[in-house]
């Protein structure tokens, strides 16, 4: 099928200045296919050749780097923000996906700073995991290095772009980037951003590469088993799930977050309302949302007090039986619903939550383990015995006690930007940083020893 492609004009190339590419290609329609573009296994090919060239960066240049992109940010906020409007004018703001997709000059300000917060971590690489001497003399070292190639599929998160170059550069990898058509411009705008400076310091731009917004290049990067050493969705249940089921290349899943907050039958009411309305309304849009509380049937009275600030943001509680009872007439009427058994398992991403009333612990761990996502689930309570055994019962990523879900990301851990809330156990769980993003191998010293 041929359609029609255009290529984006790099808006930060200086007057005058003669670039190598200062095009970035791709495709003008979600339904081309990657024949009318720049061929995708030669842009799986320029990724993995550069990833070999920064592989041998040191510390001090890949930082130095990283602090040039974060001020470029600062220096082009009104081109970025302005691509970023363009995506904005085709979502309308009551679309659950509109805060995740917009920048604000404070959030800019934000992610150049997360990317200065990643330029002054210790380097991951090179670092000795394990050392043996055996009994024939051989010296085995376990050392990290890069994974390689890295490949983010993502969907109306333009922060990502950024996220995910800071955090792969530093531990070494290429990056090759598969936004959504939502954020578009915003994605073409921050690539085109990287790329300059990235050629501009005299580094192979080809470590980052930015993939047609499309489900044709979508596919060719979920099989790109020769050039790709590991894909990362970041996004909807429903793009983790496709990636998991048609990915060859190996996947780490991230993002999705069904969280719960259980407030106990010794939980402080004044705390709770603090925990349950933050973990809720700080940002809707995003995966340590609070879904779904759960409260113990003996703090029902308590109920409307723990719920009262969510009225202020005009949260939807989806309300099992008791809860609707203890809550009607005590919070917002056109506010207040009766729960369905689909209101529980939902990541709504929106100004909505589940309550079940439950008759002890074990209730609502056996609740959580049917529908939590094994992101991030939280307890309130004052009895030290109940936040141990939850503590020790509940099977998630990240699980608090007398805290917000909010507070499950990598800056927030002291880790930097993160690439993504790891929810599986094989090789990494919870925040996704530098320490994450690296492999292993082992360098082995001998002096001519042979295996009889």
């Amino acid at each position: 099928m041929s359609v029609r492609s255009f290529r984006y004009f790099n808006p930060y190339a200086e007057p005058g200045r003669t670039m190598k590419n200062p095009y970035i290609c791709f495709s003008g329609t979600t339904e081309s296919t990657v024949d009318d573009m720049e061929n995708c296994t030669e842009i799986f090919e320029r990724a993995r050749a550069a990833s070999r060239r920064i592989a041998l960066l040191d510390t001090a240049a890949t930082d130095h780097i990283l602090r040039a992109v974060a001020d470029a940010i600062g220096l082009h906020a009104d081109r970025l923000l302005a691509a970023n409007a363009s995506d904005l004018a085709r979502m309308t703001p009551d679309d659950p996906r509109y805060d995740r997709l917009k920048l604000t000059p404070q959030r800019l300000q934000d992610i150049a700073q997360d990317m200065r917060n990643v330029a002054s971590l210790p380097s991951p690489l090179g670092l000795t995991l394990d050392e043996t001497v055996r009994p024939n003399g051989l010296s085995i070292t376990k050392v990290s290095v890069p994974f390689g190639v890295i490949g983010i599929i993502y969907e109306a998160r333009p922060n990502v772009g950024f996220d995910c170059f800071s955090l792969c550069f530093k531990s070494g990898s290429a990056v090759i980037l598969k936004g959504g058509t939502d954020a578009l411009h915003s994605n073409t705008a921050i690539a085109a951003l990287i790329r300059t400076v990235l050629e501009t310091e005299g580094v192979d731009p080809d470590a980052v590469q930015l993939l047609p917004a499309d489900h044709a290049a979508t596919a060719e990067m979920l099989k790109a088993t020769d050039y790709i050493d590991l894909v990362i969705p970041r996004g909807s249940q429903r793009l983790i799930r496709f990636v998991r089921e048609n990915a060859k290349v190996p996947v780490i899943e991230t993002g999705a977050g069904i969280c719960h907050t259980y407030f106990d039958r010794a939980g402080d009411k004044v705390k709770g309302a603090a925990i349950v309305n933050n973990a809720k309304t700080r940002r809707v849009s995003v995966c340590n949302a609070l879904d779904c509380l759960l409260i113990h049937r003996e703090r029902l009275a308590d109920l409307p007090l723990v719920c009262s600030r969510l009225a202020d943001s005009k949260v939807i509680l989806y309300a099992d039986t008791e809860a609707y009872e203890a809550l009607r007439g005590r919070y917002p009427a056109p506010l207040l619903q009766e729960a369905t058994e689909e209101s529980f398992g939902t990541e709504f991403l929106s100004y909505k939550m589940a309550i079940r009333t439950v008759g002890s612990l074990d209730e609502a761990v056996e609740h959580i383990a049917r529908y939590s996502s094994k992101h991030s689930e939280a307890i309130v309570s004052e009895d030290k015995a109940a936040c141990e055994e939850f503590f020790k019962r509940v099977d998630a990523a990240c699980v608090y006690c007398n805290a917000s879900t909010a507070f499950t990301d990598g800056a927030q851990f002291g880790l930097g930007a993160e690439i993504g809330i790891s929810t599986q156990k094989l090789h990494a769980r919870g925040p996704m940083a530098l320490r994450e993003l690296t492999s292993y191998k082992y360098l082995v010293r001998g002096n001519g020893q042979i295996r009889s």
